[in-house]
């Protein structure tokens, strides 16, 4: 079996996150990238204040690990994103997404309405290509 390729943005504090609660931010995989659920918190593992600033801020999350993987937001080709009140929060995503995502062929969506995110109301995971990768 092949080891896993786990893929870590910079920031040791956000690392320690992810040795804590014993997952990797994103592995690579026969051309491929899986990025774990991204959520609204800063460096240090605090939430952001307001929904909006969530999402802003699991998009930044998300970008680090996108290019520490060499990877853009053009690479990703799906996308799964979880709302503790969807209907309340969804002009904040599709203001913050169509930055990210501005032009068609958009990636695959699913939006999922959830109870709980560990105190977060935002999450969002992806998987991309890798350019460099051998197809």
């Amino acid at each position: 079996m092949t080891p896993r390729d786990a893929i870590f943005p910079e920031g040791a504090a956000r690392h320690a996150l992810y040795h804590e609660h014993g997952y990797s931010p994103a592995i690579r995989s026969g051309g491929l990238l899986f990025v774990s659920g991204q959520v609204g918190s800063r460096p240090d593992g605090t939430l952001e204040a307001t929904h909006l600033a969530q999402v802003e801020r699991a998009f930044d999350n998300l970008a680090a690990i996108l290019a520490a993987a060499g990877c853009g937001f053009d690479d990703v080709i799906d996308v799964t994103t979880m709302h503790t009140d969807p209907a309340a929060q969804f002009g904040d995503l599709m203001a913050v997404k169509a930055r990210h995502f501005p032009t068609a062929p958009h990636p695959a969506w699913t939006a999922i309405g959830v109870t709980w995110l560990a105190g977060f109301d935002f999450e969002i995971k992806v998987v991309a290509r890798i350019p460099d990768a051998a197809a």
